[in-house]
C-alpha cells in the first residue's frame, strides 16, 4: 500500500514523504499539493512527475485527506481563483474566508513558500517567468500583489508585448491565456506616481487591450478594522462591468491598543533612551506622534525646535501612541524597530501585533526566522480591507452576472 493510500491526514502524508522531499526540487512538491487540492486540473501533470514514480504509481482519484493545517480548503466553494506572487497567503486567506478556492499558487522566495505551504497544505509554484502557464488551470479570479517595475510607454500599438521582461507582462500573459472573469491587482501607493504615471497607465490600457473594463481606487487599512494607516492602490479589472469601490462596506476606525497583547515577552525602551513631546495631536490619519528615541535626527532641511515633529525623526527612531493607529509596516524592516506609547511605558510591537494588525489570526504559523517574520507581515496584504474588497466583487461582478 503506498504512502498516500497509509495517511489520513496531510500531516501524515506529509512526514511519509518526507526523504523524497529532501532530494527532490519543490516544484515535485508543489504538483502533489496542487493535485491533492485539485486533482482534476493536475492529474495528468502529478501522473508524468517524479513524485508519482516514487509513490508507485499508486493513487485514488479522491484522495479523502484531511487537512489539518490551518487555513484549509473551503467546503463549500462559491468562486475560484489564483494566487500570484502569493507571499504569506493574505489574499488567500481573505478569499477563502468568502468561499474562495485556490486552483493555483506562485512565489519565487523560498521563506514564504514554506510558511504558505504550512499553512494551506499547498506548496506554492516558483519564479513565474519559468512556470508553463498551460498548466495553471481556467478559475474566476486572478489575483496579484506583483512587484513594481519600470517599463517604457513607448510603441503602445503593440499591447502588452511593450511590458516584456517585466513582471507584470507574465500577468498579461495569464490573462490572455485563461481570460478570468475578474483581475484583482494589489499595489503600493507609489504606483500611482511611479514614473510620472507612466506605469499605472500602461497597465491600464494593457487590461483594456485585453477586453477589460478597469476600476482602480486608493483604499486604506485603517477603514477596514484594523488600526493601521496603510494606503494600497486597488486595480481591478472585469469584462463587461466597470467595479464600484465606493459599494465597499468600510468599518469604524479602531485604535492600536485593542490590538496589543495583554501578557507577553515585551521589550520596553529605558526612560532615559527616549523624549515624549507635550500634548500630542492625532492626525487626520489617525496617528499620534507621542515622542522619539533620543537618536541621531534628520539634518537636511530641519530648523532648531522641530524635534515635536514626526518628520524630522527618522522612521525606527519615532514613536506612537496606542490611543492612535500605526504607520504602515514596511518590509525594509528586519528588526521590528516599531515603539508604541502604551500605558505610560515605551516598548516594541511583538511580531505577534504586527500580524494582528494587518488582520492575521493568532493561528497563523510564522516563519521561524525573525527577521523573515518582519519581512513578510511587511509585504503582505491587509486581510479585512481584500476580503471587504472581494464580497463586494461577488456582489456586482459575479453573483449577480446574469441579471
Amino acid at each position: 500500500m503506498n504512502v498516500i493510500q497509509r495517511a489520513r491526514k496531510y500531516s501524515e502524508l506529509k512526514a511519509n514523504i518526507s526523504a523524497f522531499l529532501t532530494e527532490k526540487k519543490d516544484e515535485d512538491y508543489a504538483i502533489l499539493t496542487h493535485y491533492l487540492q485539485n486533482s482534476n486540473f493536475y492529474y495528468n501533470l502529478f501522473v508524468n512527475s517524479p513524485i508519482a514514480k516514487y509513490l508507485d504509481n499508486t493513487y485514488p482519484d479522491n484522495l479523502g485527506l484531511k487537512w489539518d493545517v490551518p487555513f484549509p480548503p473551503p467546503k463549500n466553494k462559491k468562486f475560484t481563483f489564483i494566487d500570484l506572487f502569493c507571499g504569506i497567503g493574505g489574499f488567500r486567506i481573505a478569499m477563502q474566508n468568502v468561499g474562495g478556492h485556490c486552483l493555483f499558487s506562485s512565489d519565487i522566495d523560498p521563506h514564504v513558500k514554506v510558511v504558505y505551504e504550512n499553512n494551506f497544505g499547498d506548496l506554492p509554484f516558483g519564479d513565474i517567468n519559468k512556470i508553463n502557464k498551460d498548466i495553471i488551470p481556467p478559475h474566476d479570479i486572478l489575483v496579484a500583489g506583483f512587484p513594481c517595475q519600470p517599463f517604457s510607454i513607448s510603441g503602445l500599438k503593440k499591447g502588452f508585448e511593450d511590458t516584456r521582461g517585466t513582471l507584470i507582462y507574465q500577468v498579461f500573459k495569464i490573462i490572455e491565456l485563461r481570460l478570468p472573469k475578474i483581475v484583482f491587482l494589489e499595489n503600493v501607493k507609489h504606483l500611482i506616481h511611479h514614473d510620472k504615471g507612466r506605469t499605472l497607465s500602461i497597465i491600464i490600457k494593457n487590461l483594456e487591450k485585453l477586453g477589460y473594463k478597469v476600476s482602480h481606487k486608493l483604499l486604506n487599512a485603517k477603514d477596514f478594522g484594523v488600526p493601521q494607516n496603510r494606503e494600497r492602490i486597488i486595480i481591478i479589472g472585469h469584462k463587461d462591468k466597470y467595479f464600484d469601490f465606493n459599494k465597499i462596506k468600510i468599518k469604524k476606525n479602531t485604535v492600536l491598543k485593542d490590538f496589543l497583547e495583554i501578557n507577553g515577552n515585551f521589550e520596553y525602551v529605558d526612560q532615559n533612551d527616549y523624549t515624549l513631546i507635550k500634548n500630542p495631536v492625532q492626525q487626520e490619519s489617525g496617528l499620534i506622534f507621542a515622542g522619539y528615541r533620543n537618536k541621531k535626527i534628520r539634518k537636511a532641511g530641519v530648523r532648531e525646535g522641530t524635534e515635536h515633529l514626526s518628520r524630522v525623526h527618522k522612521q525606527p527612531n519615532r514613536i506612537y501612541s496606542s490611543e492612535g493607529t500605526h504607520p504602515t509596516l514596511p518590509s525594509q524592516e528586519s528588526a521590528g524597530r516599531f515603539f508604541v506609547l502604551h500605558d505610560g511605558i515605551v516598548r516594541k510591537l511583538t511580531i505577534n501585533e504586527c500580524y494582528r494588525i494587518m488582520g492575521f489570526p493568532d493561528k497563523f504559523i510564522k516563519s521561524n526566522i525573525q527577521s523573515e517574520q518582519y519581512k513578510q507581515i511587511g509585504n503582505s496584504v491587509c486581510i479585512p480591507m481584500i476580503q471587504n474588497t472581494t464580497v463586494e466583487l461577488l456582489n456586482q461582478l459575479i453573483e449577480n452576472e446574469n441579471e
